[in-house]
Order: C-alpha cells, then structure tokens, then sequence
C-alpha cells in the first residue's frame, strides 16, 4: 500500500517525542511489511491542511493520522469524504476513537499493529454535515469543557486536573434547559427540559471514559438526563465512573439512525461539543448515522486456532 503519515507534533504524547527517530523507525516497520510510507510532521494549527492535501494525493491507498481526539477526528472526516481507509496513531489523552478500533494505546506499538492492519468499514457520524466520530452533546459536558479550557494546562496530566476541577465546578450549578427532539422522523415530537444530552456514533459500551465498544452497529446512542440539582450530578458522576451510565435513574437512553434537536430558548453564546471541540450551538441540530461508510485499518484478525 502506498501510505501518507500525517503527525501532530503538538499533540499529547508527540510534544515529547523524538519525532524524527519515532518516524525513522516508523519507516522501518512500514517498509518490512511491504508497504511504501512518507511521513509530514506539522504543527496543530496546520495538521488540517496537511490532512485534506495528503487525502488529495495521487494513487494513495490510506492516510495515517496521529494526534489527540481533535486530530483523529478531523482526518476521519477527511479520510471518509476522500474515500480512502485511515489508521489511528493514538496521541492525545483519552484517545476514545482508538479505543472503539481496539488499538494499541502506545503510540510504539501501534506502528506494527497498523502496518499489519486489515480495512474494515464502521460508522460515522454527522451534526449539520460536520463528521463526527465520538460523540455530540450540550449542557454539563459542554459547561465542564468550557470552564476546563479556561484553565491552563500544559501537560496530560495538568489537563486531568482541570478536567477534575471544571466537573467540581459544574456539579455546583448544573445546566437547565429546553429541547425538543423527533427520534427517526417518529412524527412526535417531545418536548422537554433537561440537564444534558448526547449522541453518539454507536451507544456507548459499559466504560467510564464514554467510547463505544462496537462500531458497526449503524446506530446513534442517544443520551438524555433530567434537570439535575447538585446532588444528582454526583450520582451521576459515580455511575460514570462505574461504566453505568445507563443505570442512572435520571438518563434516559435510546438508539436511533437520525435525531433532530431544537432548542426553542437558545442563550446567546450557548456551546455544544463535538468531538471534544467547543462550538457555537446551533437553534436546530439535525444528527445522522452513516452505516459502513468510513474506512478503517484495524487489527489483523487472530489466525484460527488449531
């Protein structure tokens, strides 16, 4: 395969990285297992231009993309419009996408997984036409990023942190507010006041971290908890933590292929996040599933046992 590695050098574990050893021995594996790789090593503020240029190249069979969940995803969405398989170099702190492909989480191994890696389609997601690969959601995730991105951080660990103090924070005073939503063009349209929401690219398995254990379900996960008082937060809180979110009294969940949200009483400057990214929230959000149409390099699959 002719193959582009494209690298976030200012993401996660990458701003302490060797970067042109890492990509020498990268080269190294690549090349014993047949394939033919040339690698760019860009700052955060370029890595999307790279992306989209390398996905425009001549006779590429799949691009490479290494970085935090911001990065991953924007290439998955560039990878898919391009048509082209992506691999997961999983440099960031949560590293959720590489979690659901079943990747290693060191960014060392993985170079020998992939280079060994077979395609396989999962699915992608779309808030208004802007692909997705984790997850949308308003209200205390979107609060908590908001206030922890006020903070400054500068390492994995001293995000952690903000992270822990920005849901202290949250906990104090939860989100309140309105939404109405239609779930598969059911024609009921439902009305009601809540502390967050979410949807997913696949229902989230049984973790704290928030990832989905299968991502070929063709299926949206579709979170909502009732009005929250600060007590309910933090039972909230522990049954994340637990990895049962769905056993929360207040969530109410559900999966769909399409979920359309308005927010009748919208605030200025109210945010959402998708993928981990802060944006202005739209007045109508309009949610698809994508079934089977993102390519991926996974792990080979184990040879059958004797």
């Amino acid at each position: 395969m002719k193959l582009k590695a494209v690298f976030n050098r200012d993401g996660g574990t990458f701003k302490t990285t060797d970067m042109d050893a890492y990509c020498a021995r990268a080269d190294e594996i690549f090349r014993a297992a047949g394939h033919e790789i040339s690698f760019d090593v860009v700052a955060g503020r370029d890595v999307v231009e790279r992306l989209e240029a390398s996905a425009r190249e001549e006779g590429l069979d799949a691009l490479i993309a290494g970085g935090g969940d911001g990065t991953i995803s924007a290439a998955a969405g560039i990878a898919w419009k391009a048509g082209i398989p992506l691999g997961v170099v999983p440099a960031g702190t949560m590293n959720l996408f590489a979690r659901s492909l079943k990747l290693p989480l060191d960014i060392h191994a993985v170079l020998e997984t992939l280079s060994e890696g077979r395609v396989q389609s999962v699915d992608i997601a779309t808030v208004n036409d802007r692909p997705f690969v984790h997850q949308f959601s308003a209200g205390l995730h979107a609060r908590m990023v908001r206030m922890r991105n006020a903070m400054d951080f500068a390492s994995r660990l001293g995000k952690m942190r903000a992270s822990t103090r920005a849901a202290l924070g949250v906990m104090l005073r939860p989100s309140r507010f309105e939404v109405v939503f239609d779930i598969d063009h059911d024609g009921r349209n439902e009305h009601r006041v809540v502390s967050a929401i979410s949807v997913s690219n696949n229902p989230f398995g049984e973790n704290p971290l928030f990832f989905a254990d299968d991502l070929t379900s063709g299926k949206l996960g579709v979170y909502l908890a009732d009005p929250l008082k600060p007590v309910g937060v933090a039972k909230l809180a522990l049954d994340i933590l637990r990895g049962r979110l769905k056993d929360n009294e207040a969530v109410n969940a559900t999966t769909a292929e399409r979920v359309r949200l308005h927010f009748p009483k919208r605030r200025h400057g109210a945010l959402c996040v998708v993928d981990g990214e802060l944006l202005r929230m739209p007045r109508d959000v309009d949610i698809r599933v994508h079934a089977g149409e993102l390519k991926v390099l996974v792990p080979a699959a184990a040879p059958p046992s004797a």
